[in-house]
């Protein structure tokens, strides 16, 4: 079925059930960033394959909200389905809000389904609708009425995560969690990762995810755990009850919290806890509003978690490092399509050991699609590498011990000295971040402005943040820090010691290349002292940068000093794991000093 042919069967929903707007997120009921194949109802609905996006549907007109990560993408895949891109961060773009208001009438109905929105943004949704004299009916999916054989939820096993790859069992994360909930008589606990890092289990629901549909419900003496049953053996089943950690069914969370006696207080994160839920809370019952307390456990990784950690980063380099000896060897005698150097990727991984699959889809572009930050080559469509231009590969690998992302960007041919000079603006920048020392509770804001700087005396920019925390052998995009340069959310989440984050800044040039240099970065402590705690990041990412792209005469002395001191370690630690001496020897010259 083509979109606007959806398009129209959901207007004709809408206008059965007397509705002149639907909103539809990229959310599930989970408020997830990536999604079960069954929430994907606004890339069904849309053709819009990005991870972030909103769409609204009126009778007569439909937009799409995405940022600037996927303005590209967005222009392409709406192409001829009667969408209007809505470019978020321009001061020409309205709110979803204010485009419906302008469209609508007093007294109009504004619909969505309020399992796929927090209880938080029902109710900013609905005091804006209000002020219009616009109604809000976020209890309808029109969705489920016109999605033929829409997906079921997903049935594989959930497994554990044993204890010496998380460092604390499930007991002791639960009795943290009690001892911070005080008085508090129950915590609910809807974001997958924060469940599957609190009970330590894992699962396949979520494309490169690997989490399990869920919610958790935490008392004093016992937790309920709400999944499909069918998906835990009887011998994890077991070990949960030791716990005192009991099995409901998924479904049943709504009529559980309706039958909660009303003298219970409750901690929920109103950004997370989905509004239909919500509002199945019994009234007068006492609503305590936080943020989920797994999420700032979670963020602060152990002594163990670092430790495996680091050597999956030395196992993903070994991966990466297959992976371009490859591409060198095979494109001196024919071209290579952008999927097939994903999927060659994906088999030098999985000859890791506890290797479980990608973190997210590989970004694999060549020369103007690297100008796509989202970019994901798809077969027949994709662009052929040829022993010239640039080319960006932005992957990752879920391993049992741990997450990985890295961003290499390398030249294929010979480079021109303004990419050169393009490249190294943003390693100057990725340098500054990966050598900054600073109080602890300095925030992403204030260290964004340190990787940009060399780019805006040249008037150039990104429009992605520099960095998002990430979870081990979890989400590759975790929370709750990030570093970026909005002066609101993650970006302004305080730097603890602990805290595992990316460190990639970048440049895009529409149609003709784009540069990203991504490592990841862990908080550790530098100094203390009558000015307080100071830390720094220690970069843990373990492979190349292209040596081809640097123009040296733009580097300082430390910034050398600093690349040179990366290679040296790089080969230092990868190499005791390469059995070929022309890996080995590979290694050894792309980590030459400059």
């Amino acid at each position: 079925m083509r979109i606007v042919e959806k398009i129209e069967k959901l207007r004709i929903q809408m206008e059965q059930y007397g509705i002149s707007a639907y909103i539809i997120p990229s959310s599930d009921p989970h408020q997830s960033e990536y999604v079960a194949d069954r929430w994907k109802s606004r890339e069904w609905i849309s053709g819009f394959t990005g991870s972030a996006g909103t769409i609204a549907i009126t009778l007569y007109h439909a937009a799409l909200w995405t940022d600037s990560r996927y303005f590209l993408q967005g222009e392409e895949e709406l192409e001829n389905t009667g969408i209007e891109l809505m470019k978020m961060g321009l001061p020409q773009t309205p709110s979803i809000e204010d485009w419906i208001i302008s469209l609508l009438k007093a007294g109009d109905v504004v619909a969505c389904d309020g399992y796929n929105f927090s209880i938080n943004h029902i109710h900013n949704l609905e005091n804006k609708l209000k002020q219009n004299h616009l109604i809000l009916n976020y209890k309808i999916d029109l969705i489920d009425k016109i999605w033929n054989n829409r997906p079921q939820l997903p049935t594989s096993p959930i497994f554990e995560h044993d204890i010496q790859f998380t460092g604390k069992s499930r007991a002791q994360k639960l009795e943290e969690i009690r001892q911070r909930m005080g008085a508090t008589d129950a915590h609910i606990i809807s974001t997958l990762d924060d469940i599957a890092w609190t009970l330590n289990i894992r699962g396949n629901d979520v494309e490169c995810n690997p989490l399990a549909i869920s919610y958790c419900w935490i008392e004093k003496t016992r937790t309920y755990l709400f999944i499909d049953p069918h998906k835990i053996s009887k011998e994890l089943k077991s070990s949960l009850q030791k716990d005192n950690i009991y099995i409901k069914e998924y479904q049943e969370i709504t009529h559980f919290l309706k039958a909660l006696p009303q003298d219970y207080s409750i901690l929920i994160h109103p950004q997370s806890l989905n509004a239909v839920l919500f509002d199945a809370i019994p009234k007068g019952t006492k609503i305590i509003n936080g943020r989920t307390i797994a999420t700032d456990l979670k963020t602060i990784k152990n002594s163990t978690e670092i430790a495996h950690i680091k050597q999956a980063m030395a196992k993903d380099a070994v991966a990466l490092l297959k992976l371009f000896r490859w591409l060198e060897k095979e494109l001196q005698h024919r071209t290579i399509p952008e999927t097939e150097v994903a999927e060659q990727l994906i088999e030098f991984r999985k000859e890791g050991k506890d290797y479980y699959g990608e973190s997210f889809p590989a970004i694999v572009g060549y020369n103007g699609n690297g100008a796509i930050v989202h970019y994901r080559p798809l077969p027949n469509k994709c662009a052929q590498l040829k022993n010239e231009g640039i080319l960006l590969l932005d992957s990752g690998g879920q391993y049992h011990n741990g997450t990985t992302d890295i961003t290499r960007t390398i030249a294929l041919g010979e480079a021109t000295p303004t990419q050169k000079k393009h490249f190294t603006l943003v390693l100057k920048g990725h340098i500054a971040l990966a050598t900054q020392h600073f109080p602890e509770g300095t925030t992403g804001l204030q260290l964004d402005t340190l990787t940009r700087q060399f780019l805006w005396k040249q008037n150039l920019n990104f429009g992605h943040g520099t960095g998002h925390g990430v979870g081990f052998f979890l989400n590759v995009h975790e929370g709750p820090q990030g570093i970026g340069p909005l002066p609101q959310g993650r970006y302004m989440e305080p730097f603890k010691e602990g805290m595992f984050t990316s460190n990639e800044p970048g440049l895009y040039l529409t149609n003709e290349y784009g540069i990203r240099i991504e490592n990841l970065i862990l908080a550790v402590k530098d100094n203390e002292n009558e000015f307080g705690k100071f830390l720094k990041f220690e970069t843990l990412t373990l492979f190349p940068i292209d040596a081809h792209l640097v123009d040296e005469t733009i580097l300082t002395t430390n910034e050398k000093e600093w690349l040179n001191q990366y290679h040296q370690e790089v080969f230092e630690k990868v190499s005791p794991l390469l059995n070929d001496e022309d890996d080995i020897h590979w290694l050894k010259e792309k980590c030459k000093s400059i």
